[in-house]
């Protein structure tokens, strides 16, 4: 089941929560629903790893338990939030340090894992809080117009 909180009118923001799984779908095509064309492939291939490790490390695809996503815009950039109700997660590296920019083998990455080097790549910010179960991750959208795009937005 996934429960959703749109934007109220005025409000740049909103909610979903779903019960641990894999068929994320319908959960994307929400997240993604005011992203423009140009980087909601990036974007979706990004926030399917983020979901999928909420639902499945972080949850162990327990559906009792659920993954809260918050996501807002503020002027050009698109925030999500995703919290899961696991253990905590620790990247036990500074990912986006010990990234070589020089590598052309992904398997080259060693220990932080292809998922947090995707969320690297896709996203401009990335950060765990101190628990290790709520993902910040923010990209920004060049000359975006928020205002005009919320009087054409479905979602107030």
């Amino acid at each position: 089941m996934i429960a959703i909180s749109l934007r109220p009118s005025g409000r740049k923001w909103g909610t979903i929560s779903f019960a641990s799984t894999l068929h994320l779908c319908p959960v994307l095509d929400l997240l993604l629903a005011e992203v423009p064309d140009g980087c909601r492939d990036d974007l979706r291939l990004g926030l399917q790893e983020a979901l999928v490790n909420a639902a499945k490390h972080g949850n162990n695809l327990d559906p009792a338990k659920k993954v809260l996503v918050e996501f807002f815009v503020l002027n050009d950039q698109y925030w999500w939030i995703i919290s899961d109700q696991g253990a905590g997660f620790s990247p036990g590296c500074s990912c986006a340090g010990d990234l070589d920019a020089h590598s052309q083998d992904i398997n080259d990455i060693g220990e932080c894992g292809r998922g947090l080097y995707i969320l690297h790549q896709i996203f401009d910010q990335v950060h765990w809080n101190h628990s290790g179960t709520e993902l910040r991750l923010c990209k920004q959208v060049k000359g975006r117009s928020f205002l005009s795009s919320m009087r054409q937005s479905s979602f107030q």
